[in-house]
């Protein structure tokens, strides 16, 4: 699309931001690329293929399109790296997040979360920083899911006076991405209570697992549309953020997120998100009666 003559100019513009990314890298061999517009759309296309490879990145570069557009909505940019069908990394630049009701509750809005398999999971404040490399100048904290026993902890209840304990569910804004009448009753089924719940828009709502503000986030197939397949660039970051924040990810029969047949989780149907073994385990036994 940005190859047509109406998009000259913000085929420019791209590439203009490209170079501008080339130019203040401190790698010497890059010190004098020219980009053109050409290469510019030729990586793009890339992006294109439909051949499966056993490393890759994942991108969504607005992922939440209408929070984006919506007053206060929620939005992210989505990067993620898969290796012979694992999330390895996962980025989310989440502009509008708040951290209300967090462990480390920070009045800041603005958050990058980010997860390496087996190295754990971060947040960092997008605050007051135009540029920062991670690990460098940033401000790494490490992210922790709340505690998600339902028989120990409800919605109003806190263990230690940590307001990150608190037993909430969070769901999409948008009701055709899901079943909200099913998820609302499973929630309620384990005994996590929808009086206080969140919605929200894009995968801020695998951050707000993760950094403790939710203990679930359910997205079921929507009942207009029950045979549809989620995209992996909508799940694959926020789900190893989650896990290596502590929490729990599958489909809705107990089964791990299948990247490795394109660009829809193929073999996967609906998603589950929870803060802890014990939580999950009963959310899949509760899918299993409640229609």
């Amino acid at each position: 699309e940005l190859r047509t003559g109406g998009m000259a100019d913000r085929l420019d513009e791209v590439t203009r931001y490209v170079q501008g990314a080339i130019d203040s890298d401190d790698d010497d061999t890059n010190s004098n690329a020219i980009v053109t517009p050409t290469q510019v759309a030729n990586w793009i296309d890339r992006g294109n293929s439909t051949e499966y490879s056993e490393r890759f990145w994942t991108l969504d570069p607005i992922d939440g399109t209408k929070g984006f557009l919506r007053p206060n909505g929620q939005y992210a940019v989505a990067l993620s790296l898969v290796e012979k069908g694992e999330v390895k990394v996962g980025v989310l630049a989440c502009p509008a997040f708040t951290m209300e009701g967090c462990e480390g509750d920070d009045s800041s809005t603005g958050w990058l979360f980010v997860a390496v398999q087996g190295q754990g999971a971060y947040r960092i404040s997008l605050a007051g920083n135009d540029s920062f490399s991670v690990g460098e100048d940033a401000t790494e904290i490490p992210l922790q899911v709340c505690s998600s026993n339902p028989e120990t902890t409800t919605i109003n209840s806190t263990i230690n006076n940590n307001p990150a304990t608190t037993m909430r569910f969070v769901e999409s804004v948008e009701a055709s991405h899901g079943d909200q009448r099913r998820q609302c009753q499973i929630a309620k089924a384990v005994g996590v209570t929808s009086d206080n719940s969140l919605r929200m828009d894009s995968q801020a709502k695998y951050a707000a697992v993760a950094a403790g503000s939710a203990a679930l986030y359910l997205r079921l197939p929507s009942p207009e549309q029950p045979d549809r397949k989620e995209c992996i660039w909508d799940h694959a970051a926020g789900v190893v953020i989650v896990e290596e924040a502590g929490g729990k990810v599958t489909d809705m029969r107990g089964e791990k997120l299948d990247v490795t047949k394109g660009a829809r989780l193929e073999n996967n149907r609906g998603v589950v998100c929870s803060s802890g073994f014990l939580l999950h385990e009963k959310v899949i036994e509760a899918l299993k009666h409640v229609c």
